[in-house]
Formats: C-alpha cells, structure tokens, sequence
C-alpha cells in the first residue's frame, strides 16, 4: 500500500505544471513491479496519399490490411465515402478509421439537409479534429480528406491526436516514407488529370514495394467539381505467381467428431407489429416464445 501511495504522490508533484507524463509511469511502474510482462504497441500497416491537380483533387491507397504478421484482408476499401463531394482515406486502425468516417459522414447529410447546400471540406476537417482530439489519440485513425467545394480543391491531414494539415499533398501510414518521397521529387503546380494519377500510383506502389504492412492493389479516388470517380482496384501488380487448380478436398472422417447433440425446438409463432424498433424489449413481448 505505501509504495503506491508513494506513486501516485511522485505523480501528483511531476504533474504540477509543464507536461503530464504519468501514463509512462505509469507504465514503468506495471512493468517494475511484474504486474505486467511488456507493453506492446500495435503495429499498423497502410499507405495512403492525396494531391491537388489543376482541376480537383485525387486520393490513392493500398489494399492490404494487417493483423500484425498475418494479411487479413487483400483487397481492403480505406477510401471511405463523406460526402458528394467529399471523400477520405484512413490510415491506422481499420476498426476506428470506418467508425469515424462513418459518424462524420452521417454528421455532415445532417447539415446538407438543414442548410440545403453543399457541405465544405473543413466542415468535415473541424468536425474529425474535435471527435479525435477530444479522445487524447486513443482513436486510431489517421486520415487524409480530399474534396472540391465552393472554394475549390483541399487535400486535409488530420491525425487521431486532432491535429490538421492543409496541403497540396500528403501522403501517411507505414509505407508513406517512401510514397513522400516520390510525391516531394514530382509534384507541381497545375498538374494535369493525368500526371497526377501517374503520382499518386508510383506514390502507392513505392509503399506497396518498400513496406511489408502495404500491399496488394492501388485504388484511385478523383473528384472534381460535381463529379466523382472511384477507379477499384486501378492497379493490380502484385498477384500470386502460383495457385493451385483445385481446392484441398478431405474425406469424411478426417476430422474426428468428439461429441454430437440433437435439441428439439418447438415451433415459434411471430407477431407482427408496427412497433419501433427502440422500443422493442428483449425477449420481446410481441413475439412467442413457446420453449
């Protein structure tokens, strides 16, 4: 008991002014003491970039997502839809990326209903910025927002600390050293449609190439004023250099059965109501149970 109190007191006092660094001590404590073996942190894989070209916006991204070691998904949508005018690409953990995108999108129909207009980016820009920053970082989604509107074409950094950038480019996520790289040396101002596609592709595929999170296809997102075009999959490079002509058949048996149960169920009479759904209880009155 005395050498926690004695913790929380040299926390206390270190957190009078200047920063708070109690989580590390926090965690040094858990670790000092074994309570806890190490903390790890969750490794992310993903690129993702945007840039501004004479006449709008473009957005790119990969298609591998990770589970740590293991590719959970080969071909994996981080380009997520905000508006009409307006869509976003997510970085970080896929969870928390298509929740917040999600939320936001639904956040800005609302104010293109009760204002009959098209929404702005930085509508979407200072609504991701209070959600995140109000969480401390503890969302993981990093996120790139590219969209025309009445003042013309944005590409918006914000990070899950609540943190935005407006630039003419950006590129994150573990592969975007080198997909930042390839951006630095040919962006320009007034790129054509087409040299900016070319960019952005050469950007993806050098984190697909130089980054183990990164991988699979390169999916283009191009808006301009009034008009959007998703090009799935654009690119497809990486495919298997070998697949099997059949699938992996097993006789039956192979897989022992350990135990087997049969229950009798009786039959369930339905009752339809106009009830909304919110009021419905679980087990619902309007329905019969007969067990």
């Amino acid at each position: 008991m005395g050498l926690k109190m004695q913790y929380i007191k040299d926390i206390a006092e270190e957190a009078k002014e200047g920063f708070d660094f109690a989580n590390f001590k926090r965690n040094q404590y858990l670790v000092d003491k074994h309570i806890v073996k190490e903390l790890k942190f969750t490794k992310t894989g993903t690129t993702i970039a945007g840039l501004v070209f004479k006449d709008g916006v473009i957005l790119g991204a990969d298609t591998r997502a990770t589970e740590g070691p293991i590719v959970a998904n080969k071909n994996c949508l981080k380009i997520h839809y905000l508006a009409p005018n307006m869509y976003c690409c997510g970085a970080g953990t896929a969870a928390d990326c298509d929740a917040v995108t999600e939320m936001i999108s639904t956040k800005l129909e609302l104010i293109r209903l009760n204002t009959g207009r098209e929404c702005r980016v930085v509508n979407a820009a200072t609504l991701m910025t209070n959600y995140l920053f109000y969480y401390g970082g503890y969302i993981g989604a990093y996120l790139i927002i590219g969209g025309v509107d009445c003042h013309g074409p944005h590409i918006v950094n914000v990070s899950a600390e609540g943190t935005q950038m407006w630039l003419p480019f950006y590129s994150t996520g573990s592969g975007s050293l080198a997909a930042t790289a390839i951006l630095e040396s040919k962006f320009k101002d007034s790129l054509t449609l087409e040299e900016g596609k070319e960019i952005i592709v050469e950007a993806i595929e050098a984190g697909i190439y130089h980054d183990l999170g990164s991988g699979s296809n390169v999916d283009l997102c191009i808006i301009t004023k009034g008009k959007v075009e998703f090009l799935r999959n654009y690119v497809s490079k990486n495919k298997k250099m070998f697949s099997m002509e059949k699938a992996y058949t097993f006789p039956k048996g192979t897989t022992k059965v350990l135990k087997e149960t049969t229950e009798k169920l009786s039959k369930i009479t339905v009752v339809d109501s106009a009830a909304p759904m919110e009021t419905l209880q679980f087990p619902s009155p309007l329905i019969k149970h007969d067990y």
